[in-house]
């Protein structure tokens, strides 16, 4: 035949292809299936004949051909590989947080600032500044009288030696000023110590003597009968306590006009501004013997001084520095005695007031005076006053507000 069989020979069985035997269904024979070849029943149907229905994304496990007693679990995203908040490690528990760490410390800091001199307010000594006589009513604005006494209280042998403050000689007054701050520029303005004026009891003397005489209320009483000035607070610092000042606040600046040699203050500068310790400072303040001004001169140096360290304490190193600023306020505490009526308050309105002076809203003058003998100007002096008992320093131009207090 054409297709090579002999006639009566068995048609070509596939069954082996198909997983069937001759020998019938469900023959397992070996030889005749293929390895691994799956064994199907003629009652099923052929796999190439079912297409498997699309299971809706939402049906149960069961339906989509999972094992219900395994529920699918929702796949999360994988973390961002951009933009992560970056967390700081747990120290002991505890979160470094740099913005309210920073605002904490701040807080502490400012803390410090107000308790500080309120515990220094304690070494303060208090006086009575109260004068007997009748006073001057109260006028606007305030004035402070400022006295930096010779009292050697407090000062050793040897610190008295090496300051060139000799022995004591009683105590009066080496420096004399009112300070009034108000709506105006604040002024500070120097009485020479030597000016004469009538003095309760006492008749026409020196006004330092006052102090001498009476102590602290005799000097009030005296200064407001020859101005007319009520004082609202006695502030008075000694030599001692004037160097352990200047020395809190890291030194000052002086600005000499001229050489200025003066052994029995143990000074020795050149003309031109140089730093200055406590002791300098306090030489410098001093010395009155090395211009023809004398006492004027010495009372435009003392202003100076008190200007530089008001400055000095209120700069922003102060206020940054811890340690300066612990030593200021102790300094300021244990080198003053105030009047009784002064407050804390009032004592900061004072410092704050001394740092202004110096400036361009500030006025420093000598009480205008006739001669060097240091006889005041009656006119000029009345003029001055009067602006000052009224809270008009704006007022006071040139023509009376001179470093010497002689008329130009």
């Amino acid at each position: 035949m054409a297709d090579g069989r002999r006639k009566g020979d068995e048609p070509e069985s596939f069954d082996w292809l198909y997983g069937t035997s001759s020998k019938g269904v469900g023959s397992t024979d070996p030889t005749e299936l293929l390895p691994g070849a799956p064994v199907r029943r003629d009652d099923e149907p052929e796999a190439t004949q079912v297409i498997p229905r699309a299971t809706p994304q939402g049906s149960p496990p069961s339906a989509r051909g999972l094992p219900a007693s395994q529920p699918s679990r929702p796949v999360s995203p994988p973390p961002p590989t951009k933009g992560r908040r970056f967390r700081l490690p747990r120290l002991g528990g505890f979160r470094f947080r740099p913005v309210r760490t920073v605002l904490l410390l701040l807080l502490l800091y400012i803390a410090y600032l107000v308790a500080v001199p309120f515990f220094a307010w304690n070494s303060v000594s208090k006086v009575d500044a109260e004068p007997d006589a009748a006073r001057p009513g109260d006028q606007p604005g305030t004035t402070y009288l400022l006295v930096g006494s010779d009292s050697r209280e407090g000062l050793t042998d040897k610190q008295r030696e090496r300051l060139h403050t000799g022995g004591d000689v009683g105590q009066r007054t080496d420096t004399i000023m009112l300070l009034h701050t108000g709506d105006g520029p604040n002024l500070l303005m120097s009485i020479p110590r030597d000016s004469i004026v009538p003095v309760a009891g006492h008749g026409e003397t020196k006004i330092n003597a006052a102090y001498a005489f009476g102590g602290p209320p005799l000097l009030v009483q005296t200064i407001e009968e020859a101005t007319g000035i009520r004082v609202d607070n006695y502030v008075e610092i000694g030599f001692g306590g004037f160097v352990k000042m200047v020395n809190a606040v890291g030194g000052i600046t002086i600005c000499p006009k001229e050489d200025m040699v003066d052994p029995d203050a143990d000074l020795d500068v050149k003309k031109g501004c140089q730093p200055a310790n406590g002791r300098k400072a306090l030489a410098y303040a001093r010395s009155r013997k090395t211009s023809g001004l004398g006492d004027v001169d010495r009372a435009s140096h003392q202003r100076e001084v008190v200007s530089a360290i008001g400055s000095e304490a209120f700069s922003p190193w102060t206020f940054l520095n811890p340690f300066r600023y612990w030593d200021l306020s102790f300094a300021s505490s244990e080198s003053v005695n105030v009047g009784d009526n002064v407050s804390p308050i009032a004592f900061a309105n004072f410092a704050m007031a001394m740092r202004n002076v110096g400036g361009e809203n500030g006025l420093t003058c000598g009480v205008p005076i006739a001669d060097l003998a240091v006889h005041w100007d009656t006119e000029r002096a009345e003029k001055m006053f009067g602006l000052i008992r009224e809270d008009r320093t704006a007022e006071i131009g040139k023509a009376l507000c001179q470093q010497s207090g002689l008329a130009r």
